[in-house]
């Protein structure tokens, strides 16, 4: 009875101290002044001219970006959820990368690929004039990149939703007469009109969270969005304009929470009545060939030619030098990995503040799933609702909030601003969600047999916890863990406002030799970041027998 206790308590404790806390510290600095509530300075900030047009570059550039990635992520949900098309498997593996690798390197790599300095485009011939400005530079190429960017969240979303379609549908229509086009036009699509809204909705709140893409592509010409406006004057003013970016801060907040009801108030409306049965099929007949080589040009001019773009450019001396057998060279790798202290202390960061948040998360996940178990279904949902509010809200929000917890010296530790530690408690709040949902599945798919039968033989709480569920539960814990260490590894969002001098990560320092001009050793270090993501992903791959299932979406 103790133990049971014991794992509420220290759940209960984790979420505040994950979540609540910053939070609350965030919403009193922005709506309390000396005490009091006061929303007098709110509307002040928020009606100045500045903040309106940022507000409305983000709602822009989010709404249209989600409409894209619906475009984009809806036909790869359907062809390789419902179809006999050959390589679907593949096919969404490979779509899913673009939300695995950071948007500043999505950027980077566009940027690089159609820009008229183009070391691959320049090899063929194909780069546009000298001087012509970037096409992605300003709106429409940040709405262009969140498409891209945020299609596996609408393929994730989708693809769970056609995965609980009955069977039952689909032969009912097909009996009536109706062929596979009509069946998908007039019975599927319209039962998934909740997942289409949580979809648009999930894309959308990316959208208005993302700060790599803005930052890359609108800052450089003067478009703002929320998050760059802070990060912007927070860079320019330092602490000194804190209560000011906090409003800002809530203000995204506010929209972003807006978009999460929606998401969740569309999928609680998605509840299927007929007992569902295998998942619904549709054959492609002779089409299958034909729509697989087109799923995989989209997925080339997507993914494959931003990232030889990338790959070109780290490999010419300087960015603007066309690839060629002469000028081919390493040396930007070298420099990045050997020579230059900065890049070198910032994959070492990176590393270890990852990796210690991956394993610290990775030991936390199991005492807590447990603990939220302990409580009542209603509960339960809530406090799982609360530790996902900040990895659901935008990063910019989550560091504010960690700069006005932190600033200040706390008792025993002092003031943790400035130093590698709060970066680390960022990660630590921030993914603490994306570790604990692997580990929930795998608890709940867990034989209750096991357990029973251990108690029945004398065992207590703790030894059924250490030698039943724990070994149990370890592979998703480690996948967990593996999730958290690739968001966290090259994240920029949160960093970029809690780094300190000797404490870049690889976010920070690729930003910063980027805007330097030395995009030649940037894309080094993306290549690096890309490589090691990928490594992780085919981890997790080859783990896919020992996990729950839906722990790998493209699975």
């Amino acid at each position: 009875m103790a133990g049971r206790y014991a794992l509420a308590i220290l759940a209960i404790g984790a979420i505040g101290l994950l979540a609540a806390l910053p939070l609350g510290r965030l919403i009193g600095a922005a709506l309390f002044s000396d005490g009091t509530f006061d929303l007098a300075p709110l509307v002040a900030r928020v009606t100045r001219g500045a903040t309106q047009r940022a507000m409305f570059n983000t709602l822009d550039t989010a709404i249209f970006g989600a409409m894209l990635a619906v475009v984009i992520g809806a036909p790869f949900a359907f062809l390789v959820a419902l179809t006999d098309m050959p390589a679907r498997r593949l096919q969404g593996f490979m779509l899913l990368l673009p939300l695995m690798i950071a948007p500043q390197v999505t950027a980077l790599a566009y940027m690089q690929l159609l820009g008229p300095s183009s070391a691959l485009l320049g090899t063929f011939g194909l780069a546009p004039a000298p001087g012509t400005p970037n096409p992605l530079l300003g709106r429409n190429g940040i709405i262009a990149l969140f498409g891209v960017q945020h299609a596996p969240i609408v393929f994730i979303t989708l693809r769970a939703g056609l995965a609980a379609l009955p069977r039952d549908y689909v032969e009912a229509a097909r009996a009536a007469g109706a062929g596979p086009w009509r069946t998908l036009l007039t019975v599927i699509v319209p039962l998934l009109r909740p997942y289409f809204i949580a979809a648009l909705a999930l894309a959308f709140v990316s959208g208005v969270g993302n700060f790599g893409i803005p930052a890359f592509l609108g800052m450089p010409v003067g478009y703002l969005t929320l998050a760059t406006l802070i990060y912007q004057q927070l860079a320019s003013s330092g602490p000194s304009m804190l209560s000011q970016v906090a409003m800002l801060s809530l203000l995204i907040a506010a929209i972003a929470i807006a978009g999460i009801a929606l998401q969740v108030a569309s999928q609680s409306k998605s509840g299927f009545t007929i007992v569902r049965g295998l998942p619904a099929h549709l054959s492609l007949g002779r089409w299958r060939w034909p729509v697989s080589a087109a799923g995989f040009v989209l997925i080339g001019a997507m993914l494959v030619l931003p990232m030889a773009a990338l790959v070109s450019t780290s490999l010419v001396p300087t960015y603007g030098v066309r690839l060629s057998f002469d000028t081919l060279t390493l040396d930007n790798y070298v420099e990045v990995l050997v020579r230059q202290a900065a890049t070198v202390r910032a994959f070492t960061n990176s590393f270890y503040l990852s990796g210690l948040a991956a394993l610290i998360l990775a030991c936390l996940a199991v005492p807590i799933s447990l603990g939220l178990a302990r409580f009542p279904h209603r509960q339960n949902r809530a406090l799982h609702g609360l530790l996902d509010l900040p990895y659901a809200l935008p990063g910019i929000v989550l560091a504010i909030a960690c700069i006005l917890l932190f600033l200040r010296p706390l008792p025993v530790v002092g003031s943790l601003y400035a130093t590698p530690w709060i970066i680390l408690v960022a990660y630590l709040m921030r993914f603490a969600a994306l570790a604990l949902r692997p580990v929930d599945a795998a608890l709940a798919q867990m034989p209750p047999q096991f357990v029973e039968a251990a108690a029945a033989a004398g065992a207590g709480g703790a030894r059924r916890l250490v030698t039943i569920i724990v070994p149990l539960a370890a592979p998703a814990a480690m996948a967990g863990a593996l999730l958290v260490f690739m968001s966290a590894f090259n994240e920029l969002t949160v960093s970029a406002l809690l780094w300190s001098s000797r404490n870049e990560t690889l976010g920070v320092i690729l930003f910063s030799l980027d805007e330097a001009g030395l995009s030649a050793q940037a894309s080094a270090i993306a290549v690096v970041t890309v490589m090691v993501v990928v490594a992780l992903l085919l981890l997790l791959d080859r783990m896919a027998s020992r996990l729950p299932a839906g722990v790998l979406p493209w699975r």
